[in-house]
């Protein structure tokens, strides 16, 4: 095992016991606690930093292709296919789910969504953010935004 397989595994169960938290106890004042400040995506963030100051041609050569548009996918290809370009884009992958899994968090509190469509949207924002957002967009609501119908508008 070497600094990049425990960078990985560190970035992952970093944000491990925030997830828990948001998912099985969203409620409780140590989850909205702990939650309140920056350390959620704090773990992750430093990794990404460690790996890419380890390894800081990575960058420059991604800024490198950057500079000729029909190379920029390759090059993001080649520098992601080696441990320590896998291992910063986990981190940051995992320092931008935690993120919006808090915002999707703290959203169905606010607005009070029922709790499968709470548990449901945090499960997927950690677990695959784009399906946690879809829920969270099509039944996460503010009560001012759903349409006022009542028996005398109709």
């Amino acid at each position: 095992m070497d600094v990049y397989d425990v960078s990985f595994f560190f970035s992952t169960m970093w944000v491990g016991p925030f997830w828990f938290a948001m998912l099985i106890f969203p409620e409780h004042e140590m989850t909205k606690k702990v939650l309140s400040g920056p350390w959620f995506f704090l773990g992750p963030l430093i990794v990404w930093w460690l790996v890419t100051i380890a390894n800081p041609q990575a960058m420059l050569d991604l800024a490198k292709d950057a500079a000729n548009p029909n190379g920029i996918l390759e090059g993001l290809a080649e520098i992601m296919g080696s441990k320590p370009g896998a291992a910063a884009a986990w981190a940051h992958m995992v320092a931008g789910d935690i993120f919006v899994t808090r915002w999707i968090w703290k959203r169905c509190l606010n607005t009070k969504a029922p709790r499968w469509v709470a548990a449901t949207s945090v499960f997927f924002g950690v677990m695959l953010m784009p399906v946690g957002l879809a829920v969270c967009a099509i039944f996460v609501r503010e009560s001012n935004d759903l349409p006022n119908i009542n028996a005398t508008s109709l």
